[in-house]
Order: C-alpha cells, then sequence, then structure tokens
C-alpha cells in the first residue's frame, strides 16, 4: 500500500522566547493541503509573506552563527532545526508555520520533545495524495573543514553521526538510528542543545542567545555539565547532533531515503550538504540549469528555458532569461518575420497578437515561479486571470520585446504577478497576471 501525505488535523498554538533573539513569539501550527510542503508564514511583515521550506530558500550565516536560517526576499525565519526536525520526525508532510517574530519561541527545554507533544495535540491527519520521497541515484559527499557527510541510497533513513570534542569529558560519540516516528520520538527528541561554557561569552558578544539558560540548554565545562538535573542520555550531545542534522535535511522539501553518515557535522556543514542532494536530484532527473543570472553577463539561453518550461514551439515565446530574483524576472522575445502567427494576423500587415504578448510575457514570470518550487520539470503554471491590460503600441517583426515582472504576491501556489513589456525602452503592454503552479 502506498503511503499517503499527512497534515495537522486542528490548529495548534503556543508561545515561546527564542533562544538567539530573547524575544517572545506567537506561533500557530496550522494544516495544509496535499503538495504545499511545509511553509512559515511571518505574520507581523505586510502581506504576510510565506516561506516555503526548500534548500534554496536556505543559508547559513557565519555572523548569525549556530542555527538554521531560511529567507525568501525580505522575509527570514531563524533557528528553525528543532521544529523542522519535529514535523519530519512526526510524519508531517504539509503545514503551515505562522509567526509572529523571525524566530520561533522554545516551547521548553531546547529539544525537540516539546514540539512533538504540541504537534501531537494538533492530530496527524492522512490526505488524497501519495507521499514522494527523494531517492538518491548515487552517493553524495561533501567536506567541510573537519566535517565530511555522505549520503548513499537507501530504503529508508538511516542516520549515523559522530562527534569529536577532544579537549573535554564529551570526547568521541557515536550513534546511529533508522528514523521513525516511535525511534525519533523516544531517541532523537528529547536530546537537548548544548554549548561549552568558554563560548559562551563570545555568543554572547555577537547579540547570540539571548534568550539561553540553564533550562533550555546544556551547559558544559571542560570536565563535568552545570545543570543540577545532568543528562538524559549518556551520549545525550550526539543525539542532538542527529536531531539538528535531521531538522537540515527536512530543508529538503521532501522525506530522504537514504543512509546518511555525518563526522564532526554542524549547521553550517548541513546547509550545502543539503543543496548538494537537491543538485544531485535535479540531475539525476536531467534538470540541470546554469547559474541563476546575476547582471554579470550570465543567462537562460533557449537551452536553459527549456529545461523549465513545458512550452515548446510555436509556443515557446521567451528566447533569453537576463535577470531572475526570488522576486524578479527579465526576459527577451525576439520578434521575426518568421513567426507562424504573421500568416494570418495579419496578410501584408504583420502585428503580434495582443494575447500572445500576454502569453509571452506569462512565460517569462512563469520562469519566476517554477524556480521557486522544487522539480519544476513535475509541475505546470497556469493563468488563472488577468487584470489591468494596456496595449500601447503594436510589436512588429524586427522588434524585440523585453518582459519585466515584479511578483506582488505569493500564497501558496498562487501568485500575482506585475508585467510591463518593452520596446526599444518604450512600453508597448502592461498587465496584472494572477497564475496557480499544478502537477504534470
Amino acid at each position: 500500500m502506498k503511503e499517503r501525505q499527512a497534515t495537522l488535523a486542528r490548529d495548534v498554538t503556543y508561545e515561546g522566547v527564542g533562544i538567539h533573539t530573547g524575544e517572545r513569539c506567537h506561533t500557530r501550527f496550522r494544516p495544509a493541503p496535499p503538495g504545499a510542503g511545509i511553509r512559515f508564514v511571518r505574520t507581523d511583515l505586510p502581506d504576510q509573506p510565506e516561506i516555503l521550506v526548500t534548500p534554496k530558500n536556505a543559508v547559513y550565516d557565519t555572523h548569525q552563527g549556530r542555527r538554521t536560517i531560511l529567507r525568501s526576499g525580505n522575509a527570514e525565519v531563524h533557528t528553525v532545526e528543532h521544529l523542522l526536525a519535529a514535523v519530519s520526525g512526526v510524519g508531517i508532510d504539509n503545514i503551515r508555520i505562522e509567526l509572529d517574530k523571525r524566530e520561533p519561541g522554545d516551547p521548553g527545554d531546547g529539544s525537540a520533545a516539546l514540539f512533538v507533544e504540541l504537534l501531537k495535540q494538533g492530530g496527524r491527519e492522512e490526505q488524497n495524495e501519495e507521499r514522494r520521497y527523494l531517492d538518491l541515484h548515487g552517493p553524495v559527499r561533501f567536506r567541510h573543514g573537519i566535517a565530511e557527510l555522505v549520503a548513499v541510497p537507501h530504503n529508508s533513513l538511516r542516520l549515523s553521526v559522530t562527534i569529536e570534542y577532544p579537549q573535554t569529558f564529551i570526547g568521541t560519540q557515536h550513534v546511529v538510528f533508522d528514523v521513525v516516528p516511535e525511534v525519533f520520538e523516544r531517541e532523537i527528541a528529547p536530546a537537548r542543545t548544548f554549548v561549552l561554557h568558554k563560548d559562551v561569552e563570545k555568543l554572547r558578544q555577537a547579540g547570540l542567545i539571548k534568550g539561553g539558560s540553564l533550562s533550555n540548554a546544556i551547559l558544559v565545562d571542560d570536565d563535568r555539565v552545570v545543570n543540577e538535573d545532568g543528562l538524559r542520555f549518556s551520549n545525550e550531545f550526539v543525539r542532538h547532533k542527529a536531531l539538528d542534522l535531521l531538522g537540515d535535511l527536512t530543508l529538503l522539501g521532501r522525506p530522504l531515503r537514504a543512509h546518511v553518515m555525518a563526522w564532526r557535522s554542524g549547521h553550517e556543514s548541513h546547509i550545502p550538504f543539503v543543496q548538494e542532494i537537491a543538485s544531485a536530484d535535479r540531475r539525476a532527473v536531467g534538470f540541470d540549469l546554469p547559474p541563476v543570472p546575476d547582471g554579470n553577463g550570465r543567462t537562460w539561453d533557449i537551452n536553459a528555458i527549456s529545461q523549465i518550461m513545458p512550452h515548446r514551439y510555436p509556443m515557446l515565446l521567451v528566447d533569453r532569461i537576463l535577470e531572475l530574483t526570488d522576486t524578479r524576472v527579465v526576459g527577451i522575445k525576439n520578434v521575426t518575420s518568421n513567426e507562424p502567427f504573421f500568416q494570418g494576423h495579419f496578410p501584408g500587415h504583420p502585428i503580434m497578437p495582443a494575447v500572445l504578448i500576454i502569453e509571452a510575457m506569462a512565460q517569462a514570470g512563469g520562469v519566476l515561479l517554477l524556480n521557486k518550487v522544487e522539480r519544476p520539470k513535475e509541475k505546470l503554471v497556469y493563468f488563472m486571470g488577468i487584470d489591468r491590460a494596456k496595449f500601447r503600441r503594436p510589436v512588429l517583426p524586427g522588434d524585440q520585446l523585453r518582459f519585466e515582472l515584479d511578483l506582488l504576491k505569493l500564497k501558496g501556489r498562487i501568485c500575482k504577478m506585475s508585467g510591463k513589456a518593452f520596446v526599444d525602452g518604450q512600453l508597448v503592454a502592461e498587465a496584472e497576471l494572477l497564475s496557480t503552479v499544478v502537477e504534470r
């Protein structure tokens, strides 16, 4: 029997203080439709921007340190690794997590145990769509400084984690877990975050751990644990590293089936490792785009566009992408006398149909939208509406159309963009476009 995706059955809310920011955050867990994935929503920001949990939105900021950050446009969420580990650990695929601060508050003790309890309060509800795993097609290796990570194909998720702290009583510790909900809840989720006493002042000077205390972290001196209640497991430190690794693997956006082996790793190595897994997956299914245009001469040509867009002759109407960010795309269409539509529109007086100018504009916007989702070769962009369309002058053979589209709103899979078309710097058409992403 095929596994089905799952979400929460009902809303759950809690308040807590962020470990690093020290700010109190109100968090609401909400059900989400099949295929929605894990999405954070910053309810305190204008238009309540959403941040999809995906490798391309994951960053590790050396100045922020010791936490996983997700960023989309100007919106960020920080220190989400324990929460993400809980979501994947209990088997939730689709969830909406609303925050009124950038860092979700810690609900209790620096572990993921209370996140698990909160999610269980919401109940797990199976959905009609099949769960889509990420299966490796070969080994993926990554090395960063002293850290090394390897993932190999496996029929489930297995974590083998080794840590080394030779100058403390922690020493070398190793664990192996087959990650299923029962094992996660019992063996991984209760393991608390920890900090070495010698690092505390440095972290405080960096503006971190403002909400940290002995109630939500283990404090380690050279030869002892400072916390009066001691350890929950003799190897609680490496168990927590397994928790962090699971949280960061959740950034893949789909449950991973692999044996992941990690030596001396942390968030600074987990993030690029996850991105390398995602890149290897895209290459394996024949989707390997060039670097994103950055204004330094790199562009997407028609071959790259054909990898992300499903359109083909005579309906592929974008020739090159000149600029692409999370919120903006610039593309061009060279209008030649050989365009098939000129045969009937109009004989002896060729003019590009206005509806095809909008279609070409929408295709440029589709590149932006598909570039924001995982596995775009399995998706389509559907038009849902056109507003405020205006046509300023005709487009003729020999013209080069330049399309500039800006993202106005993205909520779930529904997208609204503002588009303009220019020829030789003159505005020839403009419109607001509403579209959605669907499975092929």
